[in-house]
């Protein structure tokens, strides 16, 4: 197995500085960033696909670096009807898929996007439960748009001899097992899979070996990134909406898109992302890197450092500490 991070959390690093931040932590494993929500400081994507020179130049720095760049991470919405980021989205992931195989990386992450609720639409519209008949139309109206695409972006990716790998996110429309064996059922897809980001299902209160396990082979990377439950939860649940409108003049916003970002925290928060370690113990970790090795012995595990309440350093110590204690023992 393999050991690393994504970087978005050390977006204010060069990239040498940056491959000696991992590199000191013990990991050897880089996921960059390369369109999508964010911007991608660590890869200059049009350069890189202009110029071969270029592309064996970055690589170089890895290697000079004695560290493994594993995977480029496209997470944004290309299935929104909203024009400042579905077509962008869209294109974006396009472009990662061809750089990825110009770089000789195998894997892009990215998210299965969300379409709006009818033709015309302007917005996203994610059914969270669809006991309704109204929702079972939306669901109608959204599921082939996803399926045209992803069995666009299947042909590409085989083209390429890329495997795009799918978090299963909230406020998409693929974001557990169910909704993931219906879309590679519709496409027939063969490089769609799955990237395990153990967080999202974590606070979905799914059982994450047995997930790993029920979608085996179809796991194609993995993110370790962690969640813990606070009060909240017994008033609110985990469906917590509690969230707060953040100004445009707001400092330190993070991006979703042009002229869209995060919204603020509740205050009393059923549920939020922290260090891997701190809302599951080794134990935890052990056995959930178990169900990853069955799954593939070279699986590349990188931590995703969300929590907002531990400096950068601090949570991505932690978890690679949680991370490699785990591995010796799993």
């Amino acid at each position: 197995m393999k050991f690393g991070a994504y970087t978005a959390c050390l977006a204010d690093q060069s990239l040498p500085e940056m491959l000696d931040t991992l590199r000191g932590l013990g990991l050897t494993s880089v996921e960059v960033n390369s369109g999508g929500f964010i911007p991608a400081p660590h890869l200059h994507v049009d350069g890189l696909l202009a110029s071969a020179s270029a592309r064996e130049d970055y690589l170089g720095v890895y290697a000079d670096k004695g560290m493994e760049l594993t995977a480029l991470n496209c997470n944004g919405n290309p299935l929104s009807p909203n024009a400042s980021d579905g077509p962008k989205h869209a294109s974006d992931v396009r472009r990662s898929i061809e750089l990825a195989a110009a770089l000789g990386v195998k894997h892009v992450i990215t998210m299965s996007g969300l379409p709006g609720a009818e033709p015309g639409a302007t917005l996203p519209t994610w059914v969270v439960n669809a006991w309704h008949g109204q929702d079972q139309q939306i669901l109608a109206h959204q599921w082939p748009i996803a399926v045209e695409f992803w069995k666009e972006i299947d042909q590409l990716a085989r083209d390429h001899d890329v495997r795009v790998a799918l978090e299963l996110h909230p406020r998409n429309l693929v974001f557990n097992t169910t909704t993931y064996q219906r879309l590679l059922e519709e496409t027939g897809a063969t490089n769609i899979g799955v990237e395990m980001d153990t967080s999202h299902l974590m606070w979905q209160q799914m059982d994450v070996p047995t997930v790993i396990r029920t979608l085996g082979d179809r796991i194609f990377f993995a993110a370790a990134k962690d969640v813990a439950l606070f009060d909240g939860v017994k008033t609110k649940g985990v469906l917590d909406v509690d969230f707060g409108v953040v100004p445009p003049e707001a400092e330190g916003k993070v991006p979703v898109g042009y002229h869209h970002w995060c919204a603020s925290w509740p205050q009393d928060p059923a549920w939020r992302f922290v260090a891997v370690g701190v809302g599951h113990d080794v134990d935890y970790w052990v056995e959930v890197l178990r169900a990853l090795k069955e799954v593939d012995e070279d699986m590349v595990i990188n931590i995703e450092h969300e929590d907002a309440a531990m400096s950068t350093m601090d949570g991505l110590r932690m978890a690679a500490s949680t991370l490699l204690e785990a591995a010796a023992r799993a």
